[in-house]
């Protein structure tokens, strides 16, 4: 069978059914390269060229949701890792930085998430990294309990890397989706650092999606590793940080 030169890579994916379309990209921003240098050799660090784009719009957030924080407690929820804290201030989650502990993460007693859709909106008080974990798991270990697996970060306010809403593997071989495509500038510069954000994951099967305040920033292809578990709001390791969370709801899918 021979094969025509004029068929490209689009035109093979508008082939396929509308559920395997995807687009991908390769290019790494000029203004990206030292970090593309320093993480590149990361266990899960993707070849750009294999990279894929999320160009989708950002899921609907009304309808079938329901509430992980009640507003009042922490009921529901429970810390793992180390000893940095959270409470709850005027109906809103607020988790603090406790220096000289690990990272921590407020975990949903609810283990078992696999299909679902995930938002919440949240912002800093005080600069320091963060993230959602999603299909977490714990392991036991030397130093007490691990929480490992897929992350959306959410990296702060100051410095110039713009990551949030990539993926990192925490405790796991780090970034499975860096933000550093010249294709996703756009994604890099929809944080605000002054208010709040929308952190949107969208999980099904082994393909998820997020978005930033509705900026499409990651597409990650699982290999089947992380099929479900739980979420987890980290407050990382460090000098400071703080961190208020609000609106976080799910919609389980089928």
């Amino acid at each position: 069978m021979k094969t025509n030169p004029k068929i490209t890579v689009c035109t093979m994916i508008a082939l396929l059914p509308m559920a395997m379309c995807f687009a991908t990209a390769g290019t790494v921003d000029p203004a990206q390269s030292a970090w593309h240098k320093k993480y590149k050799t990361q266990d899960n660090a993707p070849d750009p060229s294999e990279m894929l784009l999320n160009t989708g719009k950002e899921p609907e957030l009304t309808e079938g949701f329901v509430p992980l924080f009640n507003g009042k407690d922490l009921k529901g929820w429970t810390p793992k890792g180390g000893e940095c804290k959270f409470e709850v201030k005027k109906g809103m989650l607020v988790g603090t930085c406790v220096p000289g502990t690990a990272s921590t993460y407020l975990c949903t007693d609810k283990s078992d998430y696999k299909n679902f859709i995930f938002t919440c909106e949240m912002r800093w008080e005080v600069d320091g990294n963060s993230g959602v974990m999603f299909r977490a798991r714990t392991k036991a270990g030397k130093k007490g309990v691990t929480v490992f697996g897929p992350q959306a970060e959410m990296e702060g306010i100051t410095g110039d890397r713009f990551w949030s809403g990539g993926i990192y593997g925490q405790s796991c071989g780090g970034y499975f989706y860096p933000v550093w495509l010249t294709e996703h500038d756009a994604a890099r510069k929809a944080l605000d650092r002054k208010g709040w954000n929308r952190l949107t994951i969208s999980a099904k099967g082994n393909v998820v999606k997020t978005w930033i305040n509705g900026v499409p920033v990651a597409h990650w292809v699982d290999q089947d590793e992380y099929p479900k578990g739980f979420f987890g709001l980290q407050i990382h390791k460090g000098s400071k940080g703080q961190v208020v969370w609000k609106n976080i709801r799910v919609k389980e899918l089928p």
